[in-house]
């Protein structure tokens, strides 16, 4: 009998833990189900994409981290706890928002916290706070991060003029574009640096972790990591067009593609490793944390089950929700037409630029090309949506003025036209025209992405005109044509987008 008691009383943690994390697979598993859409998303964009191919490796990180904790997390018992509820609601109104929003992020990012809340909710807070660095790290298995390559590309450019001019390589910029002796080179945004950017910051969270114990240290460490790979990259793109003008262009960008992808990073990876390396201040077999400044909760507690099937009742609310809100559409007519403007005629699209917007999922796609009495040629190009949805969007990755791998490329930003967003794009020839943009979502009329987002937002959470109009004004720049003041001149013709837009759906 003295020995029995001690047996049983210690085989009771590893009894609840199994209990426990059953109830926890049981739960992960139905949410990845009721959000297996964007489980799909997350993997496929994981396997293809190359700027986000090191969120392959993010959950088996996390696996590995859960893992190296698992002698000091056998000294807690789990214990179900009520309050982690709202952080699956947290995660779950996340998600809600980015899919009434069409934010595919948003849904990602309150997918992951979901599964985090019902971490807590089944296990209790202090196996939660136990397990927050790799519950936060499962942050990195979101795409992110787009809106840093704009500012990368501008960057990258400010690093290779100055080497090119130093180095003796004549060289002129636009925007984007370099010309460096006989060639053209376009600062992409596969060349912004935003992937090694990127993975360099998931590879510099997981080294200021698990090497550091000083908060300080890691912040420099974390600075270097992202300062480095951006230097690196300007370097990289820079060696890539001198190489061009001594082995040719082809050789050149073989051989960039090749280094870039497959050792450069590396390199400056190991680089990064090494410099930090002195200034370890944590051992590597000392614990994550200690199991005796977190005690179980004693308030809030509740049994696994049901805390289980709340969280999936909970989940499966706000699906629900998603389906009853996304389901209206705008009544349109199965014929559109493009409106008459004072003072232009229709005139046949130009074959020597020829251009137009990419909707590929819009119900309706209008382009026609108008000219005044003086030979001044402007394209008005309308598309029409009857609703928003997963994959039907006015505003997604690759779609409007310029689509993915386009022979178009953005240049420069320009004033805006008559509250529409304008820029100045080129395509090989050289020919260059001017695009200016605005859009009709919910009724209103915007040139701002974010207005959009939220309008829509907005439209299908507490109702409002279902439908989405995008409304390009687009004129070549050539001799003999201002394409600006083109461009003022027939939207002055044409009268306001709103009425505009709103009289193409009728």
């Amino acid at each position: 009998m003295s020995t029995a008691i001690p047996l049983s009383i210690g085989a009771l943690p590893a009894a609840r833990w199994r209990v426990h994390l059953a109830a926890l697979g049981g739960v992960a598993l139905c949410i990845l189900l009721l959000f297996h859409r964007d489980v799909a998303d997350l993997a496929r964009l994981w396997w293809t994409s190359t700027t986000y191919g090191h969120c392959l490796f993010i959950l088996p990180v996390v696996g590995w981290l859960v893992w190296s904790r698992r002698e000091a997390l056998a000294e807690l018992t789990p214990v179900a706890w009520w309050p982690g509820l709202a952080l699956v609601a947290a995660g779950c109104g996340g998600w809600l928002l980015g899919e009434a929003a069409g934010v595919a992020a948003a849904r990602q990012f309150g997918l992951i916290i979901t599964l985090q809340g019902a971490v807590v909710t089944i296990l209790g807070p202090h196996v939660g706070r136990a397990l927050l660095f790799p519950l936060a790290y499962a942050f990195f298995a979101v795409p992110f991060g787009e809106w840093l390559e704009p500012p990368l590309q501008q960057v990258t450019v400010a690093i290779v003029m100055p080497l090119l001019h130093l180095s003796g390589v004549p060289a002129a910029v636009e925007g984007v574009l370099i010309h460096a002796g006989p060639y053209y080179f376009e600062v992409a945004e596969a060349c912004s640096g935003s992937k090694f950017v990127l993975s360099m910051v998931a590879f510099a969270a997981l080294v200021a972790s698990t090497c550091f114990r000083s908060w300080r240290r890691r912040a420099v460490f974390m600075g270097v990591a992202l300062v480095v790979p951006v230097l690196a990259n300007g370097v990289r793109a820079f060696g890539t067009i001198l190489a061009a003008q001594i082995v040719g262009l082809e050789a050149a960008t073989g051989f960039d593609h090749i280094v870039y992808g497959w050792v450069f990073f590396a390199l400056v990876m190991a680089a990064v490793m090494a410099g930090g390396w002195r200034w370890f201040d944590r051992a590597p077999d000392e614990p994550a944390f200690d199991p005796a400044a977190l005690p179980a909760p004693r308030r809030y507690v509740a049994g696994p089950l049901s805390a289980a099937a709340l969280v999936v009742a909970s989940a499966a609310l706000f699906v629900g929700w998603a389906a009853t809100i996304g389901g209206r559409s705008q009544a349109l007519p199965p014929q559109l037409h493009l409106p008459d403007v004072p003072g232009w005629q229709r005139a046949p699209l130009s074959e020597r630029a020829p251009w137009q917007p990419f909707y590929p999922a819009a119900d309706h796609n209008l382009i026609g090309r108008y000219v005044d009495g003086r030979g001044h040629a402007v394209d008005l190009a309308i598309a029409v949506f009857a609703r928003q949805e997963e994959g039907k969007e006015v505003i997604t990755y690759g779609t409007g003025v310029l689509r993915e791998s386009d022979r178009w490329v953005r240049v420069a930003s320009l004033a805006p036209i008559d509250g529409g967003s304008a820029m100045r794009i080129t395509a090989p020839g050289p020919v260059q025209r001017v695009v200016v943009t605005w859009y009709r979502v919910a009724g209103a009329v915007t040139a701002s992405p974010v207005m959009v987002k939220l309008a829509t937002l907005k439209a299908r959470l507490i109702g409002g005109e279902p439908a989405a109009v995008a409304v390009h004004l687009s004129a070549e720049e050539r001799q003999g044509q201002d394409a600006t003041a083109a461009i003022r001149r027939f939207r002055a013709a044409l009268g306001s987008i709103e009425q505009v837009s709103g009289e193409v759906m009728r």
